[in-house]
């Protein structure tokens, strides 16, 4: 079932104290009980859905024999588990489900994308971007704003230690001249430059594969170090987040299938350019 996102850093502390508990081969129940808690209070410590206190960090990690600079590091995220980030503090108006993806984003290890049809937005120039924005009749100040949001998602490509980038793109959304001409060149030349990047993986499904596990919609993909990986699905006024194993396992399996059918990376980047020198003319 579809869950309220977990903030950032309370999934990061959480998956720490998970890791912490099975290392001393606790159960959820006997954590609950040596505490005075409750195991679903545990269980939603560990999932970042509940507000935990320093102190209750603090007694965890004397349970859990944790002392000296880890035990720094895990009180500190205790700390700051209810500062915002930038995406919070910049742009107020961000729908919630916009800024907890994009908390995602920043803490994710690997980012598989599956577009349909449109250019992934992490790999969008300002141009395609803004054209999209006067498509869907989104107001002046509003689109500048969103253009920005997207920039600086954008920045965690080019960060030291960036996630992994995968996208998979249907000939469909490079066929779709967003913008007109200059700006679907653009476009195109920008995407085969991002996939030279070694973290930055391109593949295009072409028309010739047919029908394939993606046209039942786009996804993203998100894998962390520790935390349980999650989906994300948008639509048009609302968007859900999947962590559930046996909801997410459908997805990874299209991945998987998707890669199989799709352009290898070098023969996409040649489709690319290829598409690209077809606007061009």
């Amino acid at each position: 079932m579809p869950k309220r996102p977990a903030t950032v850093r309370a999934r990061g502390l959480g998956a720490e104290l998970r890791e912490l508990r099975e290392k001393n081969h606790l159960t959820t129940r006997e954590v609950a009980r040596r505490l005075g808690w409750s195991a679903s209070t545990v269980s939603r410590t560990e999932t970042g859905q509940r507000n935990i206190s320093s102190e209750d960090v603090a007694a965890l990690l004397a349970m859990y024999g944790v002392a000296g600079r880890d035990r720094d590091h895990l009180l500190a995220l205790a700390r700051e588990a209810s500062q915002p980030g930038w995406w919070e503090t910049r742009h107020p108006g961000l729908p919630s489900q916009l800024t907890a993806l994009i908390g995602f984003e920043s803490q994710a290890t690997r980012i598989t994308d599956v577009e349909l049809i449109l250019v992934p937005g992490l790999l969008q120039t300002p141009e395609y971007t803004r054209a999209l924005m006067e498509g869907g009749s989104i107001p002046t100040a509003e689109a500048e704003t969103r253009i920005a949001t997207r920039l600086g998602r954008q920045a965690l490509l080019s960060r030291p230690q960036p996630p992994e980038v995968v996208t998979i793109i249907d000939e469909a959304a490079l066929r779709r001249p967003v913008g007109g001409r200059k700006v679907m060149v653009d476009q195109l030349h920008h995407l085969a430059r991002a996939a030279k990047n070694p973290n930055v993986t391109v593949q295009v499904v072409p028309y010739s594969a047919g029908a394939h596990p993606g046209v039942n919609g786009s996804f993203v993909v998100l894998e962390f170090a520790k935390a349980r990986t999650i989906v994300h699905l948008e639509h048009k006024r609302s968007s859900l987040f999947l962590d559930d194993p046996e909801d997410i396992t459908p997805f990874t399996a299209s991945v998987a299938t998707l890669r199989d059918i799709a352009l290898n990376p070098d023969d996409s980047v040649h489709f690319l350019t290829t598409v690209a020198a077809e606007y061009e003319s």
